[in-house]
Parts: structure tokens; sequence; C-alpha cells
């Protein structure tokens, strides 16, 4: 095959989140509305406040915010995990971050696939946060045993879907019409199946060990369990939610409303009862699953481990008493600087920078960026937060699959099982950012550099 036809991952990614999008507004007419509000919050920001609307263009966000998704789903089996991130790898979309659910009482562990750098990242920023059950964490024996036996009768992976990979991996890419039948192939992976292939009784011993478990095994595949869109004002889109008469959450997940945000923010409209049939032989019986809802998200800066640090104990304190959650969350972080001045200089946040001007750059050093700042000549602007949050996430599980208290599991986290499962390392999000920046930093050195040689030259003549 001619390498000139093949085509960039950023095209395969994006006709996938456009498909995806479709088939999900298709199954939860409700998400239609999400993207309704969205659209109309996001126009009212952007009127509003033209300051943030060059800025988000200045920065190369504006026009991905409209094609912006995240979404989500549960494997059972780990080669199931090994499969997905091959197929992932085809639209540019690699693993990172571990997320140990199991400290919230959710019996699975997690990565997000997403792409890597700046530049994909602002074609099309499509995510999949990426669970896998880990039965061993369920006390009932018998249980563990109609969990493998369930799970190792599925096949999840369409056959043409795997030839498409197969074909990816050994020709390093794929051509338009064989990209356009790897998603049409792989979306039957994700797609919603209401036929449950055990009987009631088995589906409700599953569901009391664990809601996740019942919704992982019970079903021929991974159905997307949420797909949410990026606002820029998620108070704006929670009063919304309510005024349409939509079942949104009574909290908003993640920190308080700042004039800068920071991480990410999520609320979400409970989990649907959706009509399923159960099948015991011959024999089928009606009945309802509770698994998928609708989700929506405000991203803010990228917190360094620091900032992170901070930020944990602040949401620690306020979760302390869970009576006037708000307002104790706002009281706690007030000690979280809200200025992009202290949040640099402090070390809390990521930020980019860049040259703003080269005029009158005698008496500063290239290394001195903070002077530089200072004196006008580089810019800085946070760096967004482009991944998940254990404990957010976490809650959106819990309080969207009807509120059920945390279990414990004494299990610690495996995350070197599970990047053996994979095949690869996750890569360290702290890392990605803290990389994005000092290239930033270079960048500005470098820039200065050649622009004090120039002056200089031109003194000498």
């Amino acid at each position: 095959m001619p390498y000139s036809n093949l085509v960039q991952d950023d095209f395969i990614r994006s006709l996938f989140a456009n498909a995806m999008s479709a088939m999900y507004r298709e199954e939860v007419p409700l998400y239609g509305t999400l993207l309704e509000i969205v659209d109309a919050v996001n126009s009212e920001v952007l009127e509003a406040k033209p300051a943030m609307t060059f800025e988000l263009a200045r920065h190369d966000e504006l026009a991905r915010l409209s094609q912006e998704y995240h979404g989500a789903i549960r494997l059972g089996r780990p080669d199931e995990l090994a499969m997905m991130r091959r197929l992932f790898a085809v639209m540019g979309m690699y693993p990172v971050g571990y997320y140990d659910l199991t400290m919230a009482g959710v019996p699975v562990h997690a990565t997000a696939f997403r792409p890597l750098r700046p530049g994909k990242l602002n074609k099309n920023p499509f995510r999949i946060f990426t669970s896998l059950l880990r039965p061993e964490l369920i006390d009932d024996a018998d249980i563990r045993d109609e969990i493998d036996r369930r799970l190792a009768a599925r096949r999840i992976f369409p056959e043409a879907t795997i030839s498409l990979i197969e074909k990816f991996e050994h020709e390093g890419g794929l051509d338009e019409s064989e990209a356009r039948l790897f998603v049409a192939s792989a979306l039957e992976i994700f797609r919603w199946h209401s036929e449950v292939n055990v009987d009631v009784a088995l589906y409700n011993r599953l569901h009391n060990a664990h809601r996740l478990v019942a919704d992982i095994v019970c079903f021929n595949g991974p159905h997307i369990n949420h797909l949410t869109p990026r606002t820029l004002d998620i108070d704006a889109a929670q009063r919304k939610m309510l005024a349409r008469g939509m079942q949104a959450k009574d909290l908003i997940e993640g920190p308080p409303a700042r004039a800068h945000p920071i991480l990410l923010r999520q609320t979400s409209f409970k989990a649907l009862d959706e009509p399923v049939r159960f099948v015991d032989g011959n024999k089928t019986q009606s009945g309802t699953h509770t698994a998928r809802f609708g989700e929506i998200e405000q991203r803010g800066m990228a917190l360094t481990p620091k900032g992170r640090q901070l930020y944990d104990e602040l949401l620690a304190e306020a979760r302390e008493e869970p009576k006037a959650y708000d307002a104790r969350l706002s009281s706690a972080f007030e000690r979280f600087p809200d200025d992009l001045c202290t949040l640099r200089r402090e070390g809390l946040g990521y930020f980019e920078y860049r040259l703003s001007s080269t005029a009158e750059i005698n008496g500063y050093e290239p290394d001195d960026v903070e002077s530089l700042v200072a004196a006008g000549l580089v810019d800085a602007f946070p760096i967004t937060y482009e991944d998940f949050l254990p404990v957010s996430a976490a809650g959106i599980f819990q309080s969207n699959l009807g509120d059920q208290g945390p279990k414990s599991y004494s299990a610690a986290a495996a995350q070197l099982a599970f990047e053996a499962i994979l095949g690869t390392p996750v890569a360290d999000p702290f890392e990605l950012y803290a990389e994005r920046q000092q290239q930033s930093i270079e960048q500005v050195r470098r820039k200065l550099s050649q622009a004090r040689r120039m002056a200089l030259g031109r003194a000498d003549a």
C-alpha cells in the first residue's frame, strides 16, 4: 500500500468520536438535550467574555469545544483490555494514568485512553475512561466462578475490527476506506444491547455483589455508559438541566467554582432504568437495568503534584462532614490561591510560556523566565487538564448507580499487574504536563537567544 494513501490517526479519531456521539444520541435521547444545553451555555459564555474567546482561539482550543467528548466503558477480562489498547492505538489514543477505584468501593481499576500531545489534543481530544473488573475482590467464591464462566464465553471484538487492527499494526496505518470500515465495525463494540445473557436470579446475585459487576458480566459487550461534552460554565449548565426537568445531581463533583478553574468539575443526570430481556434457555423475561447516564464537564488548569496534594487535602477536609457540603467545600478552598501569578510562583499549576514581544530584550537573560513574564515579554497561560479525577470518577459511579454506600476492599492498587495486561506502561500525566511546560520554556529561551544575537549583529554593523 502506498504510504501516501494512509490517513492520520486524528482523522480516524474524529470519525469515531462523531459516530459515537450520533449513536449515543439515538440510544439516550437525553444526551441530545445535554448537547443543546452545552451549546447554549458555551455560546452565552463566549459572547459575554470576549477575552476568554480570544485566549481559547489563541491557544488553539476554541475549535475543539464543539467536538470534545469523553466516554467510559467497563471491561471484564484482561485480554479485552489488551485488545482495547490496540484498538485505541489505531485512533492515536494511549493509556494515561492509573486509577484505583477500589478505594471508593468500586471493584475495578482503570486508565484513560487519549491523545498525548497538544497538537493532537487540539485536533480532537476524544478520551475513553476504561475500567477493568477485579473479580478477585468479590468475597463470594460462587459469584467469582459465575463471573469467570460468563465472561469466558463472550467475544466482544468483531473479526473485521481485529483484522483492521492487525493491518494497521503491520502496515503502519489505514487508508480512508479502511478507516471508515474500522469505525463502523468498532462502533458495534460500544453499542447498547437490551438482551441480558443470564436469568433474573443470577442477575440479582451479581447485582447484589455490586451493581457494576452485573453491568459488566451480564451483557455481550461493554456498552458506552456515558458520553460527556465540555462546557465553559458548569454551574449555568446545571441550572439549565434543572430548568428542563432533568434529574441532575444535587452536587457538582470536583472543586468549587473559581475565577481560574482547576482540574475537572462534573455534573450529570442519574442513570436510566432501561428495559431489558433476561434470557434463560428458550425463555425470556422482561425487566430493567440501570447503567447509563448523562454527564457534563468543565475543565480547568492542570495541577502540579504540589497543587494536587493541596487539592486532595482540602477536598478530604470538606468531606469529613457531609452536612452543608457546598459551604464546607467553598470554605476549605479559600486556602487554594485563585490568581494566576500566585498559582505560577508557588508551583501549584502547569503553565505554557510564549514570547509576546522581542522588543527591548537587553538586560534580560534567556534563563530568567520569571523576570520576562513580569516585564511583559513572555506570556504564561494555564495548561488545560486533560485527564480524570479518581475521587470524582468514583463519585460519578456511586451516585449515578443508586447512591449505594461505599464498600471497602483490602486489596492494594495493582498498577504493575494492570500494565502487564495492557502490554505497556501507562503514561504519567504529571510528566506529560511538566514536559509541555518545559518545552515551552526552552522554546522561549531559543527565541530570546536568537533575538539577542540578531540585535548584537545589528549593533556591530
